[in-house]
């Protein structure tokens, strides 16, 4: 959990530090365009992957910086955890990426990860599972990421293979560079389709039946079918060498940057997106609480959940009962909301207040 969060020129904030007494619950409350969605989006940056909002860093800046042109300056976000880590990330101008550090130490950004888990919902997940499934597999990535560290690391690096062999192909390249790249894409598909089956077959115990997911895929299928990972990936990499051709500059071959999770609402025995836009909704939220629950028993940890107006459109009671099944969860929330009246009766929280770029506990 976070015991404080300091953000430095991000956003609308030159600087803000936020004392959350390790409570359970953070709400964090005030109109719209007063920052509170930045807050959410700065713990984000703490993730090994992409970031709530998706945004570019040059986008996430300060605009009092930018408008100063001051040089190299860039925004940072620090986070004192609970076992009195202290996890960072940077941003200055003229980087590509952001830059990490544990207790001073520089880390990988696939790191990350190892010291803080989460996961967040905002009115755009909300759409999940009726979007385009890569937005899908974003998502669900993200969360096999918290169960298994080293996910995210694989899917970035898969990426990184697959253009370099769809530019390998364009430029013509010989038939042992090809196979070079071709293993290791292989090698690197079968451990992210290995990780995925097995945070789908240990989420859906803590789904209660309610729901189920399920991984769709032409690794993960055989996976789920008993086939030997070694055996997977060298039907893979015959699959892959047969198969080198371009269609306007991008190639055909299938495998886990094409795969697709679904959600069964069992009561209905309906597919997640078939259902109600409500029914969506609590499905979302069902989820989250249950990849909290597997995280904190599979790991110990005590995972983080962004709400970004996740509690909107609940009424009294619906609030209280998602606010119980968190607090089952053990997990640390952060919520944002207009109104401070809807979160009164929510136990153990620590209220914050945005208002023109600045917090206050």
């Amino acid at each position: 959990m976070i015991n404080q969060l300091t953000i430095t020129n991000f956003r609308n904030y030159m600087q803000s530090r936020i004392k959350t007494g390790a409570a359970k619950n953070i709400i964090i409350t005030g109109p719209n365009g007063s920052g509170k969605t930045s807050v959410l989006e700065a713990i984000s940056l703490l993730s090994a992957g992409t970031n709530l909002r998706s945004a570019k860093m040059d986008e996430i800046l300060n605009i009092g910086i930018k408008d100063k042109g001051l040089g190299s300056s860039g925004f940072g976000v620090v986070a004192d955890l609970e076992d009195e880590t202290e996890l960072s990330v940077s941003w200055n101008v003229g980087d590509s990426f952001r830059r990490a550090m544990a207790d001073g130490d520089k880390i990988p950004l696939s790191d990350l990860s190892k010291y803080i888990r989460m996961v967040w919902i905002t009115p755009r997940e909300d759409r999940l599972f009726v979007e385009d499934k890569s937005e899908r597999r974003t998502f669900f990535d993200r969360l096999v990421s918290a169960f298994d560290t080293n996910h995210s690391g694989r899917t970035a690096r898969l990426s990184k293979l697959l253009s370099e062999r769809a530019a390998a192909l364009k430029i013509g390249a010989s038939n042992e560079w090809l196979t070079g790249i071709e293993k290791q894409i292989a090698s690197a598909s079968i451990s992210i389709a290995a990780a995925r089956v097995s945070y789908v077959n240990e989420l859906n115990y803590f789904l209660n039946n309610d729901y189920s997911i399920s991984i769709v895929g032409i690794l993960e299928n055989q996976l789920q079918n008993g086939a030997l990972a070694s055996d997977a990936e060298f039907q893979y990499l015959s699959y892959i060498g047969a198969e080198r051709s371009l269609v306007h500059d991008k190639q055909t071959i299938d495998g886990v940057q094409k795969s697709d999770f679904t959600m069964l609402n069992n009561a209905l025995n309906m597919d997640v997106k078939m259902t109600s836009t409500g029914q969506q909704k609590s499905a979302l939220l069902a989820l989250t609480v249950a990849h909290a629950k597997l995280i904190n028993t599979k790991t110990g940890a005590r995972p983080l959940i962004l709400l970004d107006e996740a509690a909107a459109h609940l009424d009294a009671n619906a609030r209280k009962n998602l606010f119980d099944e968190l607090a089952s969860a053990n997990a640390q929330v952060w919520s944002t909301g207009i109104d401070r009246e809807l979160f009164t009766d929510i136990p153990d929280s620590v209220f914050i207040e945005c208002e023109n770029g600045m917090v206050k506990n």
